[in-house]
């Protein structure tokens, strides 16, 4: 039994790393930070990989997971201190039908709170139920709902406010 959660767990993860990377790219927008919190993820993931219960729940699982490690990752470069050696901005990674940054609601979305951004992310971006949210987030479902409509109601107001001032 676990030894068939642990391979569906690897199809899981091979199917679908496009997509985790995605995630991981849209909240730390550095190629390299993105990688290094998918990777992580999919190592504690394997490691832990006993802790499963069944195969319904792969999914909201890694994707917890992957989110701890990306909020990690922002956690940590706030305590570093760039120095005038640091070479600054990279280059920007670009994949067929997702461009980041490019758009007012990219721009928007990232001055929202953090776990309102993760909860917009994981519902459209992702195509996650609420439920689904909600396990990952570790927060109650009607906690998720209030703050997906919050967000999206602050999104709304900002990019109404934007296109006043653009005229």
């Amino acid at each position: 039994m676990k030894q068939a959660l642990y391979e569906k767990l690897i199809q899981y993860i091979l199917e679908n790393q496009d997509r985790f990377y995605r995630l991981a790219y849209s909240y730390t927008r550095h190629r390299e930070d993105a990688l290094d919190a998918v990777q992580n993820a999919v190592c504690k993931a394997l490691e832990a990989h006993e802790q499963i219960k069944n195969a319904d729940a792969i999914k909201t699982w890694f994707y917890r997971i992957l989110m701890n490690e990306c909020l990690m990752l922002l956690n940590k470069r706030k305590k570093v201190v760039l120095t005038a050696d640091d070479p600054g901005q990279e280059a920007v990674y670009y994949e067929k039908g997702y461009e980041p940054g490019g758009g007012v609601i990219e721009q928007e979305l990232g001055k929202l709170e953090l776990d309102m951004q993760g909860i917009i992310k994981l519902r459209f971006f992702e195509e996650l139920s609420l439920k689904e949210i909600s396990c990952i987030t570790g927060l109650k479902l009607n906690t998720v709902k209030t703050k997906l409509y919050r967000g999206l109601k602050l999104l709304k107001e900002n990019i109404q406010e934007e296109d006043l001032w653009a005229d």
